[in-house]
């Protein structure tokens, strides 16, 4: 089941913007989206990983409950037979009973899919504070993994503190995902992890097409995360126009491959 980690960069969509056994012929990488407001039932995820054969990767983002207060709009979209109890227990990666529990039924999802990596995405209102910090170092200090690799996508004002990210990131065994053409991962590990957002003034532009001078930018990027020892590198597109640019990069990446001194 793990062959497929021999392969260095991994092309893929947050989501699945074509039907699946179509996506499942174009690429061999996907990343769950729907998993962040509803868990599927085990059954569904059996089927999932069945349909999708052997050789093709799931990645998944954690269950929202974990990250987002039951404040978050999010939460609206959270289906009335999974609606938690005891919301205010809830989000921002606090060490409580009902977040582990959360997370216990989001590893069991990442275990019938056999999931690479385990996206945790915090909002904005997870800021960097003393006690964000210390919920952060409980939790992932605490949380049984599986064989999925945790990576970690900090919002708000982190950006601006890529010190104690990356103090974070080294003690607690966590992949920062970042947007690779905004800004550059703090810490860079065997497994990098990358989500394209779009481009613009904006933190996230879903509308923005990415040109072929962008593509060409993100496969410099890659090749040069690669050639500072990464092992394998996931690069997942998060726009309106993903599967237009997953597949114009994917030939990209195919046909630097080809090219004599590549």
């Amino acid at each position: 089941m793990r062959s497929v980690a021999r392969r260095a960069t991994k092309i893929g969509c947050c989501g699945f913007p074509t039907r699946h056994s179509e996506y499942y012929q174009l690429f061999r990488v996907v990343e769950l989206q729907s998993t962040f407001y509803n868990l599927p039932k085990s059954r569904t995820a059996e089927r999932w990983r069945n349909e999708a054969g052997s050789d093709f990767e799931f990645c998944m983002k954690a269950w929202q409950v974990i990250t987002h207060p039951a404040t978050s709009p999010t939460w609206r979209r959270i289906s009335r037979l999974s609606m938690p109890r005891k919301r205010t227990r809830y989000g921002h990666l606090r060490p409580t009973r009902e977040n582990f529990d959360a997370w216990d039924k989001t590893l069991e999802i990442c275990r019938i899919l056999n999931v690479s990596v385990c996206l945790i995405q915090c909002p904005p209102s997870f800021g960097l504070s003393r006690t964000n910090i210390d919920n952060a170092r409980r939790f992932f200090g605490e949380i049984d993994r599986g064989n999925a690799k945790l990576a970690w996508e900090p919002r708000g004002n982190w950006k601006e503190h890529p010190v104690e990210i990356k103090k974070l990131c080294e003690k607690l065994d966590l992949i920062h995902a970042v947007d690779i053409l905004r800004s550059e991962p703090v810490v860079e590990t065997e497994t990098c992890y990358f989500r394209l957002h779009g481009l613009g003034a904006r933190e996230l532009n879903y509308r923005y097409n990415y040109t072929a001078k962008d593509l060409e930018r993100l496969r410099g990027a890659a090749l040069r995360t690669l050639g500072r020892g990464a092992e394998q590198v996931f690069i997942m597109f998060n726009n309106l126009s993903m599967l237009e640019n997953a597949r114009s990069f994917t030939e990209m990446m195919c046909a630097s491959r080809k090219e004599p001194n590549s």
